[in-house]
């Protein structure tokens, strides 16, 4: 029963869809909902301690005649691979520990990770980056290391082809609220072993471009925006590329990066998202 119910939680990417023979799915195949979905209504997750119970972390498992074994912590969790997305198909139905899976928030699937947990993704083709919440499991089809909601996928840009390759870094909330990020990587200065980076001031990156002169005039348009600095950062990426990395803070409170954020969106100057130093 276990290994049937896992896998009627699987995702089926829409770049690798399933053909639905008679499941609970009314969907065949797949595919991104029908209307627009406007990056400024999709939600930040915010990390926090976290409680869990037997639900979705039955160990081991198995799903189309492969077992799978979850992690015992999340801490030291830290993996460059493939993404994929799963949206319309599974929204409305339950994850694999009783949620109801929602394709407007930013949430995922992963094989390994105990549930619930916390990770930063990075789609390290275009640098973008958010937190997602991991609340089940998937995906069981090909080499990719994490199905996100459509909505995540959307906000890293990467919906409309389906996959990206991503950094996925574990985030721990400690009892004491200190917020932990495990990295094996720093763009331009690649480390070996996970590594602890104790989460401090807070910013809003609005943006990364490869032109200097186009990261000064997202700026400026920045500072007619907010009083709060605006400033760029300049750093090498994986490839030996500069990045201008447009950056607003630090904030003071998740209000105040809520605010900003609609403000950012409604200029039509990108999809701003927190980073921490």
């Amino acid at each position: 029963m276990v290994a049937i119910t896992l896998a009627a939680c699987s995702s089926a990417p829409s770049s690798s869809p399933t053909s639905n023979s008679g499941g609970r799915y009314s969907i065949a195949q797949d595919r991104a909902p029908s209307g627009q979905v406007r990056l400024g209504s999709i939600r930040e997750v915010i990390p926090k301690p976290v409680i869990r119970t037997q639900a979705g972390n039955r160990s081991p498992y198995t799903v189309l005649g492969k077992t799978y074994t979850v992690l015992p912590t999340e801490k030291g969790y830290s993996k460059t691979g493939i993404a994929s997305w799963y949206g319309e198909k599974f929204h409305g139905h339950k994850t694999s520990n009783g949620e109801v899976f929602d394709m407007y928030q930013a949430s995922a699937a992963h094989k390994s990770l105990p549930i619930p947990s916390f990770l930063r993704v990075t789609n390290l083709e275009n640098n973008r980056s958010l937190i997602v919440r991991v609340n089940d499991r998937g995906p069981f089809h090909g080499d990719r290391i994490i199905d996100l909601s459509y909505a995540a996928a959307l906000k890293l840009g990467y919906a409309d082809r389906g996959t990206a390759r991503v950094q996925l870094d574990a985030i721990v909330v400690n009892e004491d609220g200190r917020t932990v990020t495990y990295s094996n990587s720093r763009i331009g200065s690649p480390e070996r072993g996970a590594r602890e980076v104790v989460s401090g001031r807070r910013f809003l990156q609005v943006g990364a471009f490869s032109e200097l002169h186009s990261a000064q005039r997202v700026s400026d348009q920045l500072r007619r925006l907010t009083s709060h600095p605006v400033f760029i950062r300049s750093i090498k990426n994986g490839s030996g590329n500069v990045l201008h990395r447009v950056r607003v803070g630090p904030l003071p409170d998740n209000r105040e990066i809520r605010v900003l954020s609609q403000r950012v969106v409604a200029a039509n100057l990108g999809s701003p998202y927190t980073v921490t130093e």
